[in-house]
């Protein structure tokens, strides 16, 4: 089981899975200029540990995915978003969890492989 949470607390999370062996860097406008590297994990695998009105929400472009956040410190938790394919279509159907790495407890996260998914030109 992985566990995580914000810089100050307030939103923390759990996954029932394992430390992911590679994490993605995503150049879309949005990913880029919040620094996240993604841990990605189906719906059933995330769970918070705290409570929902912890958490906040932005959606902004087509509304399909939900970038939370914690409303106090500000840090990128995760993100319910359609399970695009590399080359950005999707099924229409199946979701995915892209939970924010840097905030796993114990991660070392320098010695992770990052691939990089040009978002700026798929989506």
């Amino acid at each position: 089981m992985i566990t995580g949470r914000c810089h100050c607390g307030k939103t923390a999370f759990r996954i029932e899975g394992d430390l992911p062996e590679e994490i993605t860097r995503c150049t879309c406008s949005f990913c880029a200029k919040r620094g996240a590297l993604w841990a990605y994990y189906q719906p059933s695998q995330f769970q918070l540990t705290t409570p929902a009105t912890d958490d906040a929400i932005y959606r902004w472009n087509t509304k399909l995915v939900a970038h939370h956040f914690c409303p106090e410190c500000g840090c990128t938790t995760f993100s319910d978003s359609p399970a695009f394919e590399r080359d950005g279509s999707w099924d229409k159907t199946t979701r995915r969890i892209g939970v924010n790495a840097r905030l796993f407890d114990g991660f070392d996260i320098a010695t992770a492989c990052v691939e990089v998914i040009d978002g700026k030109n798929l989506w």
